[in-house]
């Protein structure tokens, strides 16, 4: 096997040119399964990166083997990065996949669809660095659901600003062809796309279709709610029949954002170009008077619904940022303090 099999290039050649290359596809905690030219071999971080790297290796980086053995030396400089924020209270980066260049964000079009996780989705996406397409899954299920395609398809790409929507059906294999499409866009010889989504949305059965045969285990969504099961309990790297890649992963029950507050300003261009007609050039658009914001929302030019997700993401991140940055926090709290002086200001105006 080639290196370039596995999406090597020139950018990754510059940063290994004198040693052993590999590419992660199985990662399972400290156990690593790696792609060579000699082959697959399982592998383990060694010491040095254990104890002293910044960067632990995930699937679909490019990394450096030890000559004397199986273990992994270093972490090669990641051209994109899909990360969120660690579960739980610790403020962490968790690395879900490096070097992709197609990130599908699978929505099933049962009880699983859900625009404001989409729209959350879509921020993570575009942070990566990769460039985003929605599949909507499961659109054999349109009569028996009693939904629209075409109309669902509309309003999903209307909210995604510019993003492919992809209707199609792991299980009917509808629209497949197009999903390999996408990867035979770009110039690059050989391309990696990864899958993200809830549990149940269909990810596995894709996969399972895009390679003819069975690899990924699946089970149906409850009946009840048709939430899913975690079928997918590890993330692994494909060979695609096509000669591209795919990374499937498991289901995340939480998408906590690790990204920039310019990311999610990319993801709502209508909320950012209603906010320059706003009377504050630092409104916030919670009340202040004046707001083209909240006018838009109370004559119903923009959802009530996407305006309060983006808020919610926005506190996300401006939290995120004044952990990182105490200097940005006092500047938050400067900007609030002038904000209600200026409101109570215009209250006693008007009274």
């Amino acid at each position: 096997m080639k290196l370039e099999q596995f999406g090597w290039n020139d950018f990754f050649a510059q940063l290994c040119a004198r040693s052993i290359a590999a590419r992660v596809v199985a990662a399972r905690r400290e156990h690593f399964v790696v792609w060579t030219e000699a082959g697959e071999v399982n592998a383990e971080p060694s010491g040095a990166l254990r104890f002293d790297s910044p960067s632990w290796p995930a699937v679909g980086d490019w990394v450096e083997l030890r000559d004397d053995g199986p273990t992994i030396a270093r972490v090669l400089e990641r051209r994109t990065t899909l990360s969120r924020r660690q579960p739980g209270r610790k403020m962490r980066e968790q690395v879900l996949a490096a070097n992709i260049d197609v990130l599908f964000v699978v929505s099933g079009l049962d009880r699983d669809y859900n625009p404001r996780r989409i729209e959350r989705y879509l921020v993570v996406a575009r942070q990566s660095g990769a460039r985003p397409v929605i599949l909507l899954n499961k659109a054999d299920l349109a009569d028996e659901l009693g939904f629209d395609v075409v109309q669902v398809v509309r309003q999903t790409a209307e909210l995604a600003d510019g993003v492919k929507v992809i209707p199609v059906s792991g299980l009917a294999r509808i629209g497949l062809d197009a999903i390999g499409a996408e990867l035979a866009m770009s110039e690059t010889a050989v391309q990696t796309a990864a899958m993200i989504g809830s549990s149940g949305a269909g990810k596995s059965t894709i996969l399972n279709r895009l390679l003819g045969e069975d690899r990924q285990r699946t089970s149906a969504v409850r009946t009840g709610d048709d939430r899913g099961r975690h079928t997918t309990t590890a993330r692994e790297l494909f060979l695609m029949p096509g000669g591209w890649l795919l990374i499937d992963m498991p289901g995340l029950r939480e998408v906590q954002l690790w990204a920039s507050p310019d990311e999610l300003d990319v993801g709502f261009s209508d909320v950012e170009a209603l906010a320059a007609r706003c009377r504050f050039r630092d409104c916030v658009h919670a009340g202040e008077p004046g707001c083209a914001v909240l006018s838009a929302v109370n004559d119903s030019r923009l959802d009530a619904a996407r305006l309060a997700n983006y808020h919610k993401m926005r506190r996300e991140l401006d939290y995120l940022e004044r952990k990182a940055n105490p200097e940005h926090e006092r500047q938050t709290r400067a900007k609030w303090k002038a904000i209600h002086k200026a409101m109570r200001r215009d209250m006693k105006r008007d009274s």
